[in-house]
């Protein structure tokens, strides 16, 4: 028996015991089904939910739930993303181990979970930092390392002499790390790289074939991975080493006028041994910002070197300066310079009184001022000042450069991007350990397979001097695979991406311990539905997508992507800005959903904004949103008898030309609304859904009871608005759906459709516009020809009385919604 009063506590509570006991979310692979594996980011256990972790795990069990109805085999998994630099920071603040740390707040955060009625397959639950997930993580690496897709090499990096650690472009602000506000150095350390670079090609061609992907997180990855095609050009120096250049435009070769090199680079470290100031100019290099975004906007600043370089065409002797906006990872660390057409070259250039040799020309360069409006850039000009290649358009410049100087071999046609090998060492402690051993005799050994995993040591508490790793003599020391000698075992830990980039087919067969994954993952590979915020567009997906590609040719998964379709949620915000705890702004979940339920809250959060926008958050829409739910528990309870009466009777055969009109009209506002949605929830317009939920709530209401056919409309229109809620609101709709007396379990039930006959009408009203002017409404059969409507139109006190006695010029009938009369 439905109470009088909607108390959300006790129904959720009784609905989740339900579920829980039933396992009515353990995923099964069947091969009569269509499969749907929806994936929600897995998340990072910091202790607390957030709105934002609500609003994305809502939209996932949204999806996951109408698949359910659908009748596919549904799988909805959960795990923790729990290594990483602000676990370890919060252990370090709290001086205990980050094991600790982190599985308290993974217990407290499942609850919290689980307390939102997600449809969650628990069953799949693992975490990052378990030995069993990133033993087969070290395994593949060591698979990988065999097939030539791993090495070892010193690289230049952002160093925290504070934190001692290396820092990624995005974590140095203003040239400072960003946790210890240390002066950052660029320092030359031995890093672990993954060869992504091998799948650059695959990795931006295949972008193509996501239909379903936003086109701006397509276009960010096709730009992060930048291929380009140029040439590679050979200048060779004073000592005959050659400085090899890559540039996407060979047909300015004949403008360089100077070569700039990194200070990193082998000629800039010569200059300095015969020159302190250039000594000086390359340690004030060593603070520089690497960002990008840095890059473009910072001072250009050089020095020059006492040596030169010849010109691989004209022979012509070009000076060498340090730049400090020349990077050593890009290209090899030396650039040709040409002023006259590159903006960073010509800023360079006038700041040191270089010389600029303008070599293309255009109709819009004619009047060119270089003092005025600097570098001319353009692709559609023609050569000058070109000596033999001079008149050639830029296209045949570039060509007949190229082969030029591949007939004196100094260079050749060469593809480049922007994508660099992915350096996966981190010198942090709470991190799963790269499997390899350091032997003096032997280098870097990788670990045997038998020994795996190599397990790091949980019981230790760092204290952000590096890593304690090394004052671990059990984890440290060891033996060399290969000679038996005394070694070292690797102390860098992986890149959490690493974890983050596979664990979603690990789901598939989270319990299989003697393989990485089993067939399982092929059964369920690729996600169907992926969901998770657009600042993941580039590094977490792009990894996941060559990780997919990785396990592919290791013939563990049989597709090419990881993601079928994704979905970018907005972010939440409040009084316009994000949220966050220094804006005294954020809202708390918990007490939203001690105050009103977690179904208020989920309503509210669907209802509000569309998935992919913005979401603002005000206290009187969770208000509304909490009112919508008590109106459709009256409606049941108010309704209860009725319905089991026409259950009990199973009345399937009214004739629905005997209700009256106004049930008549309200089925028809129930139709048309199902059938909108049918379109809107497969486009995941779940705020729409919500509205025409309100509308068919608002129809019913309005009908009497004692109405003929109220009572077949009401058990039509309360088992269609159940269902149609089941996945937002999936609590209360269980509730009274087995209250009801509709069945056992509304997850066996089937997602609402609209009846076609219901949206056909004996008649239709249509508006009569006079001189565009809406006059009068009149009702006609839905089948009446031109010449009927027009006699009833004609015969309406309102159009008599504008025509007036005058007549009119023209009769238009646009079927099915108006007349237009012209006099």
């Amino acid at each position: 028996m439905i109470k009088e009063q909607y108390t959300p506590k006790a129904i959720e509570a009784e609905a989740q015991s339900y579920w829980n006991e039933n396992n009515s979310f353990q995923a099964k692979e069947d091969l009569n089904k269509e499969k749907f594996y929806c994936l929600s980011m897995l998340p990072y256990p910091s202790g607390e939910l957030h709105v934002g972790h609500v609003r994305n795990y809502t939209l996932g069990d949204v999806v996951t739930r109408y698949q359910k109805m659908l009748g596919k085999s549904v799988m909805q998994p959960m795990g923790w993303d729990a290594f990483g630099l602000p676990a370890e920071n919060a252990a370090i603040k709290h001086k205990l181990p980050p094991a600790e740390w982190t599985e308290e707040n993974i217990k407290r955060m499942r609850e919290q979970l689980k307390s939102l009625g997600f449809g969650i397959d628990w069953q799949r639950e693992f975490s990052t930092c378990d030995p069993s997930y990133y033993r087969w993580e070290q395994w593949l690496f060591l698979r990988l390392y065999k097939k030539g897709l791993v090495y070892r090499k010193k690289s230049m990096v952002n160093w925290d002499p504070v934190d001692q650690t290396v820092l990624s472009n995005e974590q140095v602000v203003n040239g400072r790390g960003w946790r210890s506000g240390a002066l950052i150095e660029r320092k030359e350390i031995p890093q672990w790289f993954l060869k992504i670079t091998d799948y650059a090609d695959e990795l931006l061609d295949s972008l193509d074939n996501l239909d379903d992907w936003p086109e701006e997180v397509k276009t960010m990855q096709r730009n992060w991975i930048g291929r380009s095609h140029g040439a590679e050009i050979t200048f060779i120096a004073d000592d005959d080493s050659r400085l090899k250049v890559y540039s996407t435009r060979p047909d300015t070769l004949m403008g360089a006028t100077f070569l700039a090199v990194a200070a990193e680079h082998p000629i800039a470290k010569k200059a300095a041994k015969q020159n302190p100031e250039i000594q000086k100019f390359i340690d004030d290099c060593k603070h520089n910002k690497v960002a990008e975004a840095d890059m473009a906007t910072m001072e250009k600043k050089g020095i020059a070197t006492p040596f030169f370089a010849t010109h691989p065409l004209s022979s012509e002797k070009l000076p060498i300066w340090i730049a400090n906006y020349v990077l050593m990872d890009y290209g090899q660390g030396c650039v040709m310079a040409v002023p006259a057409h590159d903006t960073r070259d010509f800023e360079f250039a006038k700041k040191y009184d270089l010389t600029i040799k303008p070599v293309i020309s255009a109709i819009d360069s004619r009047e060119w001022d270089y003092e005025t409006n600097g570098a001319f850039i353009t692709k559609d000009g023609f050569l000058e000042n070109s000596g033999k290649y001079t008149n050639l358009s830029c296209k045949d410049g570039c060509e007949a450069i190229i082969h030029d100087l591949e007939e004196k071999n100094l260079g050749h046609h060469q593809k480049q991007y922007r994508l660099r090998d992915w350096g996966v060492s981190r010198q942090r402690y709470w991190g799963a350990p790269i499997p390899f051993i350091n032997c003096k005799d032997c280098g870097s050994v990788p670990v045997p397979e038998d020994d795996l995993p190599v397990e790091l040591p949980t019981h230790l508490a760092p204290d952000g001097k590096g890593s304690p790793l090394k004052d671990c003599p059990k984890f440290y020391k060891t033996q060399c695979p290969e000679c038996g000698k005394p070694a070292e075992r690797e102390t860098d830990t992986f890149d959490t991406f690493m974890e983050s980039s596979w664990y979603y087919a690990r789901y598939a067969c989270a319990d299989q311990n003697e393989a990485m994954l089993d067939d399982r993952a092929k059964y369920w590979t690729p996600v169907d539905q992926y969901i998770g915020g657009i600042e993941h567009a580039i590094l977490h997906l792009l990894y996941a997508r060559f990780m997919h590609k990785l396990l592919r040719d290791e013939g563990l998964v049989n597709s090419d992507e990881p993601f079928t379709s994704l979905l970018t949620q907005g972010m939440v915000l409040k009084n316009g800005v994000k949220m966050s705890k220094s804006k005294g702004n954020v809202v708390n979940p918990q007490e939203m959903l001690d105050k009103y339920g977690a179904d208020t809250l989920r309503l509210f959060i669907i209802f509000t904004s569309p998935p992919e926008q913005t979401l603002e958050w005000n206290d009187s829409g969770i208000d509304g949103a909490h009112r919508f739910l008590k109106r459709l528990w009256s409606l049941a309870s108010n309704n209860q008898e009725i319905i089991s009466e026409c259950l009990n009777n199973n009345n399937r055969d009214f004739d629905w030309k005997s209700a009256s009109k106004d049930v008549q009209s309200a089925r028809f506002e129930l139709h048309s609304n199902l059938k909108q949605v049918e379109f809107d929830m497969s486009k995941y317009q779940f705020n729409t859904v919500v509205a025409a939920a309100m509308k068919i709530t608002n129809a019913l209401q309005n009908v009497k009871s004692e109405e003929p056919g109220y009572k077949e409309l009401i058990i039509e229109g309360v088992s269609a608005l159940l269902r149609l809620l089941s996945p937002i609101t999936p609590h209360i709709s269980h509730f009274l759906w087995r209250e009801l007396g509709f069945g056992e379990d509304i997850l066996e039930a089937t997602w609402p459709k609209h009846n076609a006959k219901a949206l056909r009408t004996d008649s239709i009203t249509l508006a009569v516009q006079i001189n565009g002017k809406r006059r009068a409404e009149i009702e006609v059969p839905s089948d009446a020809e031109k010449d009927a409507i027009k006699e009833i139109a004609l015969a309406n006190e309102n159009v008599k009385r504008h025509i007036g006695d005058n007549g009119y010029k023209k009769f238009i009938v646009v079927p099915k919604r108006l007349v237009n009369i012209v006099v």
